[in-house]
This record gives structure tokens, C-alpha cells and sequence, in this order.
């Protein structure tokens, strides 16, 4: 199956041209990411039954058209393929009764055409998000209550307990398909202290947006458990069982922004889940006015991961080569530092020039040789800073650098309901690592291209496309060449 390449002419055109914002309504926002922010405070309830009768009901529907067109196709590990479906969701919100109210969401996604293998090997899950893949491959449609939660508020705190959306460095909802990712437990937000906004979360299971029900936060399985594309694969449920483990660990996460230094925003994230593994993220950004509305923001993340216990199940690599389960030869041995250690760090600087609808930054990030980064949670611990969809870029001795550029045509007055994005990026993994067989990638250049439309005629209706070029070297380990091209369209309805 081939469906071409966009013109070099036509790509290059999307260059340095996502706005902040796409399709707005009166109570909502779709943002660039395509989740859905609530702009609508709601109402007040005199009664436990009013808390009920003005509670609002929220509607979405979507489609998604996936092709992918890969250079060494009809290979074990991809096929070229083509793929589409429908879903959408309905979120209730009720009227707050003495601080106390409640969420509930219904999330759903069908896929009605395109490829459709069953087997063992699922050759579509590059767009698996549209559906829900069973034990033998096959796919069938997706139903869950990926949001319900119980909520109480003050001036200063908000509590919410059930299962909810949770977004920080390094956890995500990461809605861009259909289902979002969410997690059970229980958050409280505080903002008692001045400019400073502060969050503590307990929590106890994941689901995956491609998953129906609620799982291990970081026990891997396929289809079963945590089962992310950048899941640690040592730490499976065989080997956690094999050491008495517990297959379901909670995690404790906390963070903080605080933005009482003028023109700077400190962000600090901790992720700790006991016997395995704790991770520490701190991040600056700096605004500098440089007049007649330019503005220049430098930005730094640092994160370390300390190994609490899952080094010695799992390995450095989430590739899983080290796993208990695993035999490795001494020369895959040898490709890390200490292989039975996830003690490890990563390094992100960037810097964006912004000047009203057009913004670009160009992005640098270097993983120390020492373990990869483990962060199964949808969010990712380059994104901002060189992380290219679809991609894995913080593996141990990786060294990654991003130009990306983005511009809101409508903001400029130039096209209605047009904005447009585009990036550039080269990931250069550690190719001992490669060679050995200890990780699966292999370097690559990657250039992605979008563009979001909206239309005063289509009311609360956005349109969008993407195109990704992925150009990878040949692992010199397998033989393969995972190159590929990549085109989405996407639509999405609010009502």
C-alpha cells in the first residue's frame, strides 16, 4: 500500500508556522494537544437535589484516519496499513452542594475501516488508540468510565477521589485519539500560598487509552497491564510474581509551581512508588522582554530517577534485556554502566522566541549513560523540550536537539480559524547499545508537520491533519529499517 509523500514544497510550507488554543466554544476549549479544558464554573446548589438539575452535560465526537506507509514494509514488526474509526464521550458535571460535587465521563471509540489482522502480531498498533485489542489480536470497540470521581472545594483546596485526569510533566490524559489516559485515586490541590499552586495525589491504577479497564501503574503485560510503548518490559508480572512484588504498587506524586519571582515559573514534580523506583523533576522557565512584543524564554528541566528496588527485577534498560527472566551475553552486559540499576538522569534546555502569533524553539536533551528513564504515564520527560511524536528519546546516552516553530494565522489576521505547526528534530541513541541488542532504536531524523482549521460556518467544529517523516538508520542489531511516513486526519465536534 502506498500513499505517497507530501511534496517537499508542501511540507516545507507548514514550517515555523501550534497555537496555544484551536477550537474554542463558550464553555470550552480544544487545545493543540486535544484535551478539553472546562472554561465554565459550575453552578451553585441551595439543595442535594439542584446539585443534581443544574449540573451540565458536555459532548465530543471525533474521527481519526491513520495511514501509515512504512520503507521496509510486510517485515514481522510493521505492515503498511490504513486505519479509521469514530468516537467521542459524555461528560457530566453536577452543581456543587456545601463544596461537594461529582464528574462522571463516558468515553467510547469504534473502528469501522481499514486493516484488520488478527493474530498475534497486531500489525496496526501504531493507531491502536481507536480500538481495544484482545488477546489474540483482534480489535473491537471501546466503552469505559474513564472519568468518575468525587469532588470537594474551598477557596484554597480542591479534593477529588475516584478516577480522574491527571496532567504534569510526567503524567498525562495525552487525549489525542480517542480514550484518554486516566488514573484512580485520590489529588489535593492547594493555593493557599501566595503565586504558588501545590498538588499531592495518591494513586492506585492506570488506565491506558487503548485499555477498558484499570490496571498496574507500572507492571508490564500485553494488553493486560501497563503495556505503554515505553513501558519497562522487566518489569513484568512473571518476574514481579518471581520475587514476591507487588503487581500493583500505588504512587505518590507531588508537585508545585510557584511564579512569585517576576518573569519566572518554577515547576518541581516528585513520583515515588515504593520498592521500585523514585523520580525528581525540576524545571525554570524565564521570560525576557525584548520590546516591540518580542519575547525571549529560556527554559531547563533536570530530572533523576533513583533506583528503589526495580533495578534488580527489571535492569537499566525498559527494554527489559536485563530482567530477571532475561540471560543476557556479556557483550549486552557490557553496553551499560550498571545494568541492574535504574539510578539515572536527564537533562532538557531550550529556548523560545515569541512574538505574538508566531513562536520558535529550538530544544536540546542529553539521558546520562547510565539507566533509561521510566515513565509509562503518557506524559513524557522530553515533551516540550525534543521529544517528536511517536517517539522514545530518553534511553541512557541519548542526545536528542528539536527545532520547532508554530504560527496562529488567525491571530494575525491572515486566515480565519487557521493555526499551523511544524518541527525538525535528530535523536542519536547510543549505538553500542543498539549494536548489542540492549535497546531496540536506532538513530533518526523526524519532521512533523501540522494544521488545525476551524470555520465560522461549521460552528464548534475543528479540522485537523498531520504528517510525520520518520527517516531511521538501519538497527545494525536486527537489520531493520523502521522508517515510515505517517498522515492523520482528525475531526472533532463539540456539543
Amino acid at each position: 500500500m502506498k500513499y505517497g509523500v507530501l511534496s517537499r514544497a508542501g511540507v516545507m510550507a507548514f514550517l515555523f508556522v501550534t497555537s496555544a488554543y484551536a477550537l474554542k466554544t463558550e464553555d470550552r476549549i480544544i487545545k493543540s494537544n486535544m484535551q478539553v479544558e472546562y472554561l465554565k464554573a459550575s453552578g451553585v446548589a441551595e439543595t442535594f437535589a439542584e446539585m443534581v438539575t443544574k449540573g451540565d452535560v458536555y459532548g465530543r465526537l471525533r474521527s481519526n484516519n491513520f495511514w501509515y506507509d512504512y520503507d521496509a514494509a510486510d517485515t514481522v514488526t510493521a505492515q503498511d496499513h490504513d486505519k479509521f474509526g469514530v468516537g467521542g464521550n459524555i461528560t457530566y458535571k453536577t452543581a456543587f452542594f456545601k463544596g461537594f460535587g461529582a464528574t462522571a465521563g463516558v468515553y467510547g471509540a469504534i473502528p469501522l475501516a481499514g486493516d484488520n489482522r488478527e493474530g498475534t502480531i497486531n500489525y496496526t498498533k501504531t493507531a491502536k488508540d481507536l480500538y481495544r485489542t484482545r488477546a489474540d489480536g483482534s480489535e473491537v470497540s471501546i466503552g469505559v468510565a474513564a472519568v468518575a470521581y468525587g469532588e470537594y472545594k474551598t477557596a484554597h483546596n480542591d479534593v477529588t477521589v475516584g478516577r480522574q485526569i491527571v496532567d504534569s510533566i510526567l503524567l498525562s490524559s495525552n487525549d489525542a485519539k480517542m480514550v484518554p489516559n486516566t488514573f484512580e485515586g485520590a489529588m489535593i490541590q492547594n493555593s493557599n500560598l501566595s503565586d504558588t499552586n501545590v498538588r499531592l495525589g495518591y494513586l492506585m491504577r492506570q488506565k491506558l487509552r487503548d485499555h477498558q479497564h484499570f490496571h498496574s501503574i507500572v507492571a508490564y503485560a500485553a494488553r493486560d497491564e501497563n503495556d505503554d510503548s515505553s513501558s519497562h518490559k522487566g518489569l513484568n508480572v512473571v518476574n514481579l510474581n518471581n520475587v514476591n512484588t507487588d503487581v500493583n504498587p500505588e504512587m505518590i506524586f507531588a508537585d508545585v509551581e510557584n511564579k512569585s519571582i517576576k518573569n519566572l515559573k518554577f515547576n518541581g514534580e516528585y513520583v515515588g512508588i515504593n520498592g521500585f523506583f523514585e523520580t525528581l523533576v525540576t524545571e525554570l522557565n524565564y521570560t525576557i522582554n525584548l520590546g516591540s512584543g518580542w519575547k525571549l524564554v529560556p527554559g531547563m528541566r533536570y530530572l533523576q530517577q533513583f533506583d528503589d528496588g526495580a533495578g534488580e527485577i527489571g535492569g537499566a534498560s525498559i527494554a527489559g534485556t536485563f530482567g530477571i527472566d532475561k540471560a543476557p551475553s556479556v557483550s549486552v552486559l557490557g553496553s551499560y554502566n550498571n545494568p541492574h540499576s535504574l539510578n539515572g538522569s536527564l537533562l532538557a534546555a531550550r529556548t523560545s522566541l515569541v512574538q505574538g502569533p508566531a513562536t520558535v524553539t529550538l530544544g536540546y536533551s542529553k539521558v546520562a549513560n547510565k539507566a533509561d528513564i521510566v515513565a509509562p504515564w503518557r506524559g513524557f520527560p522530553t515533551g516540550g523540550y525534543t521529544r517528536a511524536m511517536a517517539q522514545t528519546n530518553w534511553l541512557a546516552n541519548t542526545k536528542s536537539w528539536m527545532l520547532n516553530g508554530a504560527y496562529d494565522f488567525d491571530q494575525a489576521g491572515i486566515i480565519s480559524g487557521l493555526s499551523c505547526s511544524a518541527s525538525y528534530s535528530s535523536i542519536n541513541v547510543d549505538d553500542a547499545k543498539t549494536l548489542a541488542g540492549s535497546i531496540a532504536s536506532s538513530d533518526r531524523d523526524v519532521m512533523y508537520a501540522d494544521a488545525i482549521q476551524t470555520f465560522k460556518t461549521l460552528p464548534n467544529t475543528e479540522f485537523k491533519f498531520r504528517f510525520a517523516n520518520v527517516d531511521a538508520v538501519t538497527n545494525s542489531k536486527t537489520g531493520i529499517n523502521d522508517s515510515y511516513r505517517e498522515y492523520r486526519f482528525e475531526i472533532n465536534y463539540l456539543f
